[in-house]
């Protein structure tokens, strides 16, 4: 199986194609420029470079979130248009499981995190042992330190993955259990992790058509939240 897969998350935008877990191509761009500047021309690029076209993609795979609100919409629009022009199944996942998905080699527990802003953190913790991963925990926001209140208790080496990671670290609720802060090459999600978690999904046939995926947020948008704040004060 041929699949295509984005994720535009966070600050970072990636995209990856695979072929039966082969990685054939994966272009990565960390600048400033907004991901609907960066993401098309990443993948018609990718595209020239590997030799094939999107007609030969058997599915698509995208990081639905959480995390930054525009850039999982564009993520989710890109690949839901391509997807329905095409006529192709595609599925979403966890931006913090696709993370995960990477660190497979690893020995203990991965804590994704990733900055969700207002003291906040995108989060959820996975053990990796042998090349297997199992989730321990939902993705949930919560507060930078009830994230460390989860890792309390757990004997294995703790990683911190994620753009909210260094931040973490250098928090005192984390450095009680010492976790290891991984390199930057490691540390962020690319779209290669949501190709590994999509393809368990296909595997599986949990795939969707493209009008059925749909961005995962975790709490409400900025927007909302501030009209709530308006009305409850009025």
């Amino acid at each position: 199986m041929r699949l295509l897969s984005v994720d535009s998350t966070a600050t970072a935008c990636s995209v990856a194609l695979t072929e039966n877990g082969k990685v054939l191509g994966e272009f990565y761009c960390n600048t400033k420029l907004t991901h609907s500047q960066t993401l098309m021309v990443m993948i018609q690029q990718m595209m020239n470079c590997t030799g094939f076209t999107l007609e030969q993609v058997d599915g698509f795979a995208v990081s639905a979130g959480p995390g930054s609100f525009t850039g999982v919409r564009i993520g989710v629009s890109a690949v839901k248009g391509m997807a329905m022009a095409l006529d192709k199944p595609c599925v979403g996942v966890s931006t913090l499981e696709a993370m995960a998905q990477n660190l497979k080699y690893l020995n203990g527990v991965v804590c994704a995190l990733m900055d969700a802003r207002c003291g906040q953190v995108y989060t959820a913790l996975f053990r990796v042992e042998n090349g297997c991963i199992a989730r321990l925990t939902e993705d949930s926001a919560i507060p930078a330190v009830e994230a460390a209140e989860k890792c309390a208790g757990l004997k294995e080496t703790i990683y911190l993955a994620g753009d909210g990671a260094e931040l973490c670290s250098e928090k005192e609720e984390f450095k009680v259990f010492s976790p290891v802060l991984l390199p930057e090459p490691l540390r962020f999600q690319r779209a290669s992790g949501v190709a590994k978690a999509a393809e368990e999904r296909f595997q599986r046939g949990e795939v969707l058509d493209a009008a059925k995926v749909m961005p995962v947020y975790l709490r409400p948008p900025q927007a909302e939240r501030e009209l709530k704040k308006r009305l409850h004060k009025a």
